[in-house]
């Protein structure tokens, strides 16, 4: 664990899809295939409700406003397996989230993935990136309870061996955010496809392209200040 005096966080935890990839397109493209398979229609706003969302969460809401007729296990398997052959076809990195995971690295301070893309999606992620850069995933079949519950993010944390409060998450939705809050990080939101309405215990900011570890230190430095912490 990092010093108390040292300015640097304990761990940085990423969210992956459209904070540390943009693959949120892939995502909508795999729901729109999906529904319109069956007949359904699928719009932007259907599209939009579900960033975010714990996987079974999705497929559910799939389900209902799509009219397929498939099971929430089915709607799960259907869209991993959209998303995952984009994502070996092509990884889109998100601007700034490689150089911040390679510093991170270089200044001894671990990342974690906390996800709730499966373990197949994940493994993907891993071949395409540098070896060492994620020290630990936590991914959406990991855990009982997926985002917004803080489970995922608390659980992060304890592989790691630190405190949430001494970590900083990134993520770029709400339901995201109000995991990572929940569970005590201080948290910076870049948001993507969709606005995220604020959250107590993080800040927002506009790209992580051309910042380093300590500007995300300083970005959250109010937030410690306050003395964040689970509710």
């Amino acid at each position: 664990m990092v010093h108390p005096a040292s300015p640097l966080p304990a761990a940085l935890l990423w969210d992956m899809d459209g904070t540390l990839v943009d693959s949120e397109a892939y995502w909508m493209a795999a729901e729109y295939e999906l529904v319109e398979s069956f007949g359904g229609v699928w719009n932007h706003e259907h599209a939009m409700a579900v960033v975010g969302r714990a996987l079974t969460g999705t497929a559910a809401y799939v389900i209902e406003h799509g009219k397929v007729p498939l099971d929430v296990d089915e709607v799960v398997g259907a869209l991993l397996a959209s998303v995952g052959r984009r994502l070996r076809e092509h990884v889109p990195w998100r601007p700034g989230a490689l150089d911040l995971l390679a510093e991170a690295r270089a200044a001894g301070v671990p990342s974690a993935l906390v996800t709730m893309s499966y373990r197949c999606l994940t493994d993907v992620l891993l071949e395409a990136v540098p070896a060492g850069l994620l020290a630990v995933v936590v991914a959406g079949d990991d855990v009982t309870h997926g985002k917004p519950h803080p489970e995922p993010y608390l659980c992060a944390a304890g592989r790691l061996g630190v405190a949430p409060e001494t970590c900083i998450a990134v993520e770029d939705s709400q339901f995201g955010a109000q995991s990572a809050t929940a569970a005590g990080v201080p948290t910076i939101i870049v948001p993507n496809v969709k606005p995220v309405a604020p959250i107590a215990g993080s800040v927002q900011l506009p790209t992580l392209a051309g910042l380093g570890v300590v500007d995300l230190v300083a970005a959250t430095a109010g937030l410690r200040r306050a003395g964040l912490r689970p509710e």
